[in-house]
């Protein structure tokens, strides 16, 4: 069939740059007629999956921390009236109004935004890895329904082929041929496969309930399933060098990044604080007396300054965040060496589905074989109803085996994808 590309775009915040993006391209590699399904599929679930929404939200929060931390304290209004007005030269104090305002030091607020931009491109990282994840379980769950779907239409050609044997079988009984025990096995034998069907049946139920669970849809809507699927010629070329930018390790150097902007703010935060402020007091004029200024307001500007005389908690903030650093970067080691394994695996688990797959090719080639070298036997009168059970049952398995090789397969292709593209 022909083969189907598409692309699954992802984009987050590139390390090192406040705004820059890198977009990271997951191309699924389609040798059947699913490509264009399982695409819409998976926008569908981009945009209605409850997690991805949650977590888009809990993105948009971070951002909005960025406005947040771009204030400055809260201004200091205080108003004092003299219940005993004190006495001056000038006439009698009645009331007093002070206003103050404290401002952080030289590149504080800066830091501040630097740091809840930092944490705002790990959210968006999060982003990224649940909707890799998210595409990953669509994917997963659809293959299942394929090998659902594929072993009801294997099993439902299987009864067939017992109808025209049970025909053939009658046939014999009529001439001599065969006895009423063969029509027996063949009928038991289309119970057997008639009752494999009714499970399947149930367990697509299931299986599409999940389905669309994840799609956040009715759980009875219908699926489009491919009919066929086949493993293509050749592999995709792999690129391993793109697991050092997959989103999950990328998170761990946002998060380096975090630290080293928390850092920053830090040290800012251990500087001095300025503070400029204005004192107000209303004068009541005098009365037994005429002086100069009489009754004259009071205006005083004030400048204060906060200094933190004891740096314990931001010397202890600092080694704290020295460690932190070390232990993201064994956590991301650790993850990397967990990722690297996972990818090991699934190219190996893929290559011995190819195996097997080609195995059963060539098994259901001979098998199909071996049943027309036993209904020939017919014309000759020697025909071996329990053979050609023997047969089937062999058809049977090697149909099976090989509908779950192709699962194996591509299942292992979007994990390879998962952690390579």
């Amino acid at each position: 069939m022909k083969s189907i590309k598409y692309m699954y775009v992802v984009y987050f915040p590139f390390l090192g740059l406040k705004k820059g993006l890198v977009s990271v391209f997951l191309l699924f590699t389609f040798h059947f007629g699913i490509g264009q399904q399982l695409e819409a599929y998976i926008h569908y679930a981009e945009q209605n999956n409850p997690q991805i929404q949650a977590f888009e939200l809990k993105h948009t929060i971070a951002t909005e921390k960025v406005n947040e931390v771009n204030t400055l304290s809260d201004a200091q209004v205080s108003f004092g009236y003299f219940v005993s007005e004190p006495e001056t030269r000038t006439g009698a104090q009645r009331a007093r109004l002070s206003v103050k305002q404290m401002l952080p030091w030289f590149g504080t607020i800066t830091a501040r935004e630097n740091y809840a931009n930092s944490l705002a491109e790990t959210q968006y990282l999060d982003i990224a890895v649940a909707k890799r994840k998210l595409a990953l379980s669509i994917s997963q769950s659809y293959y299942t329904l394929y090998v659902i779907k594929a072993k009801q239409k294997v099993l439902q050609e299987q009864i067939n082929l017992l109808n025209s044997y049970e025909k053939l079988a009658l046939t014999s009984i009529t001439v001599g041929k065969a006895s009423a025990v063969s029509v027996l096995q063949l009928q038991i034998r289309q119970n057997e496969l008639q009752q494999r069907i009714d499970v399947l049946a149930q367990e697509y139920i299931t299986e599409r309930s999940l389905f669309n669970t994840i799609l956040n849809k009715d759980q009875y809507a219908d699926i489009e399933v491919v009919q066929e699927m086949k493993v293509p010629e050749e592999d995709p070329i792999l690129n391993d060098d793109k697991l050092s930018l997959h989103p999950e390790l990328l998170i761990y150097d946002s998060l380096y990044e975090s630290v080293s902007k928390s850092e920053l703010l830090n040290q800012k935060q251990k500087s001095p604080n300025i503070g400029f402020g204005l004192d107000y007091v209303a004068v009541s004029e005098r009365t037994d007396i005429n002086v100069e200024d009489n009754g004259k307001d009071i205006l005083m500007p004030m400048v204060s300054i906060s200094i933190p005389v004891f740096n314990k908690k931001y010397n202890s903030k600092t080694k704290q965040n020295k460690l932190k650093q070390e232990e993201i970067q064994l956590k991301k080691k650790e993850r990397k060496n967990h990722l690297q394994s996972l990818l090991t695996k699934a190219i190996s688990s893929r290559n011995t589905a190819r195996i097997k797959y080609k195995t059963q090719e060539k098994n259901i080639t001979q098998a199909k074989h071996a049943e027309q070298i036993l209904t020939k036997n017919y014309e000759t009168g020697t025909v071996d109803f329990n053979a050609i059970l023997d047969i089937q049952e062999l058809q049977l398995k090697f149909y099976m085996s090989r509908i779950m090789s192709i699962r194996d397969y591509f299942v292992q292709s979007t994990i390879i994808n998962y952690l390579s593209q």
